[in-house]
């Protein structure tokens, strides 16, 4: 019997132009692919319907047939599939894992200034953020009852701790082969707990990013993520959420950034190293993929 091959995606969501990171991480996929004689996909992720629009994902079809590249069709829409992380949100319920949360931004913010005036120090993700109290962690059956039925508006966030403690002894790790922030790579011990208490599901979007990526990549039967770099710690939510789920784990590989004027990563806002500035410019495909490539 032949062996499988490799698969391949690149997935933005429709909610602005690609710009030239963008660039870099679908040509690395794609070329990726091919050098492996594997599978290239296109994934739009869609699930946040107050921000995508049909034109941008015109727009990133439009970019990405220009820079040369081809995928398998039909390409994969996360708004036409809400059942399948419906389904692994149910799943993840039935473990216990997880509580519905109600405090605000604002409610949050308050919390975590009330903590520091007193003196502690409140801890954050790997992206600055503080992590969420976790006040409705400790609810009882009939508070939490009482809550989804008041008509607030709640999201379902993950029990991190108790997320963990159902590994047992399992050692929870990813194989890089791109690098990390400090130039990891190989065997990554993977570190959930710095994240706390993730969002899976909120009222206004069916699914996360986590939830949903772990769910598309096993049911596309990706093998290899191929992605950016400010994604690399992210890779310890998905492979607790992939234990949890039995999911296949695929190979990572976090490419560099491309980073604008300022020393930040390029955002969609930067119109001015979007991929149709750079051919409504008369730049060529092959001048584009010389710059991230």
């Amino acid at each position: 019997m032949p062996d499988t091959p490799p698969v391949f995606r690149f997935a933005p969501s429709p909610n602005g132009l690609l710009h030239l990171g963008h660039a870099l991480s679908a040509v690395l996929n794609h070329d990726m692919a091919k050098a492996a004689n594997g599978r290239f996909l296109l994934r739009i992720e869609d699930i946040d319907q107050t921000r995508c629009r049909q034109e941008f994902e015109a727009a990133i079809v439009e970019d990405l047939a220009w820079l040369g590249l081809d995928w398998e069709r039909p390409m994969r829409r996360q708004s036409e599939h809400l059942d399948a992380y419906a389904s692994a949100l149910e799943r993840l319920n039935g473990l216990g894992v997880l509580y519905p949360s109600v405090m605000t931004r604002g409610e949050i913010k308050a919390a975590v200034a009330e903590a520091e005036a007193d003196g502690q120090t409140w801890p954050r993700d790997p992206d600055g953020s503080p992590l969420y109290p976790g006040r409705e962690r400790t609810y009882s059956t009939g508070e939490r009852t009482a809550l989804l039925e008041s008509g607030r508006a709640y999201a379902w966030r993950l029990d991190m701790q108790k997320a963990i403690s159902l590994l047992g002894n399992a050692s929870l790790t990813w194989s890089e082969s791109g690098a990390g922030p400090v130039g990891e790579t190989g065997i990554i011990v993977a570190d959930p707990g710095a994240w706390g208490d993730v969002i899976l599901s909120r009222s206004d979007a069916p699914s996360s990013y986590h939830l949903s990526v772990v769910t598309d990549d096993a049911l596309q039967g990706v093998t290899h993520v191929v992605r950016g770099r400010d994604l690399y710690h992210s890779t310890a939510v998905h492979r607790l959420l992939q234990h949890l789920l039995d999911l296949p784990e695929p190979l990572y590989h976090h490419h560099r950034l491309i980073l604008g004027p300022d020393g930040r990563k390029l955002s969609k806002s930067n119109q001015d190293t979007g991929i149709a500035a750079f051919r409504a410019a008369g730049h060529t495909p092959q001048e584009v993929r010389a710059l991230v490539v």
